[in-house]
């Protein structure tokens, strides 16, 4: 059975607290309780891992909003489209096989950035995913379905 490829890892960011900036990753150590090191590791299994894609980021500049990448809260930013993705479906980014638990939800920390944000964004912020196998992430590694 051949691969789909879903484009490749663009940045890796970890949240290490609500005080601190986010962290930019070279890499990114995962297990079934989450990101290593991050603030989210082992909280909520069905939203351990934020992938965003830059269809995000481009659907925000297009409406006259300028932010930084890392601002969607995501772990994973991708190139390729996370829109043909369903519940349930895995795939493999790096040596790492994830599970998508469920559309990412609206947080009130979107409107702290830009009040148009969680209106713009509401189905189109992200996924969340769980780790089915420990591994590593990196930055440039292919998305595979």
């Amino acid at each position: 059975m051949s691969k789909k490829i879903l484009g490749k890892v663009v940045k890796l960011y970890i949240t290490v607290s609500s005080d601190a900036p986010r962290e930019v990753k070279k890499e990114l150590q995962l297990e079934n309780e989450g990101v290593i090191g991050d603030k989210f590791y082992a909280k909520d299994m069905n939203r351990l891992i934020l992938i965003t894609s830059l269809d995000s980021y481009k659907m925000v500049e297009e409406s006259g909003i300028s932010i930084e990448h890392g601002s969607l809260g995501e772990n994973i930013l991708i190139d390729g489209s996370i829109k043909s993705l369903n519940l349930g479906d895995r795939f493999i980014i790096g040596d790492v096989t994830l599970e998508i638990t469920q559309n990412c939800t609206l947080c009130n920390g979107l409107s702290k950035i830009n009040s148009k944000l969680p209106k713009l964004l509401k189905d189109d912020r992200g996924i969340f995913a769980k780790a089915l196998t420990n591994g590593t992430i990196r930055m440039g590694d292919i998305i595979s379905i």
